[in-house]
This record gives C-alpha cells, structure tokens and sequence, in this order.
C-alpha cells in the first residue's frame, strides 16, 4: 500500500509553551479542533508519553473518532502521536507537531501527518489541519485578550 505525508505550518502569536499546552488542553480543543463543518467535537485526553487520547466530531453530515496514543512530549517544542482515525478506516497514521521560536511571542507551527493512505484525499486533510490551526490562533487570540 501506497502512503503519503501531509505537511502544514502556521506562523501564531503566542509562546511556544502556550501553543504546547494548548495541544494537551481538552476544554481548549473543544473550541479549536473543529476542521470543515465539524461543528462539536468531544476530546479525552492523557498528556503522558503512553497516554491515550479520543477526540469524537460531530458535524451535519457524519461523525468521526480519533484515537492515538503520545509517542513524544518535549516541551515546549515537539508533540508526536499516533492518529487512528474512522475517516481512515482506522490505520494508524503518524502526528508530529514542532514548534520554532520566531522573535518576541511568535511561534511557528509545523504539523506533519504521515503514514496516510494513499487512497485518502491529502489535500483534503491538509486543509483540514489548517482549518484547525486557524481557529487555534483565534483561541490563543482571545486567551491573550482576556489577560
């Protein structure tokens, strides 16, 4: 079988620390982790190095599930887990996220998402990942604005 890498990045205004927590933040990723027209989505989380994570999305048209379990937690610069999707009739693929100081309160995001298959759209999943990481920089926004 064929697999694919999906590569997305986002320059946010906010501390590497706080980009990182954000990762391990379940009530955050309710109002973040909503790619498409998921409009809800549920998150469990174990911030441990073996630690599982189940993050269900509900929009109009389907519901999906998403488990995996933390491979890598080296704060504050790099998140991998392992991503076990419905979308993907449940392969395991493979989420690294890193992240690079860009001057004063600037972080660069960069997700890679491996080990895809081939017969799943990677466009698709990209923008998907962006969606996500554009309702991030909302949420750190507005987590800034409350200070």
């Amino acid at each position: 079988m064929s697999l694919q890498a999906v590569r997305v990045s986002k320059l946010l205004s906010a501390s590497r620390d706080e980009v990182f927590d954000a990762w391990l933040d379940p009530d955050g990723m309710r109002e973040w982790m909503l790619p498409g027209t998921v409009k809800h989505c549920d998150v469990m989380l174990e911030p441990r190095v073996g630690g599982r994570f189940h993050i269900f999305m509900k929009s109009a048209g389907a519901d999906y599930m998403h488990t995996g379990e933390y491979l890598v937690l080296e704060r504050p610069s790099k998140l991998a887990f392992t991503w076990v999707s419905s979308r993907m009739d449940q392969q395991e693929t493979l989420v690294t996220i890193e992240l690079f100081e860009r001057g004063d309160q600037q972080c660069e995001l960069v997700l890679t998402h491996e080990r895809v298959p081939a017969d799943h759209s990677a466009k698709g999943l990209g923008v998907g990942w962006q969606r996500m990481l554009e309702h991030l920089e909302k949420r750190l926004a507005g987590k800034r604005e409350r200070r």
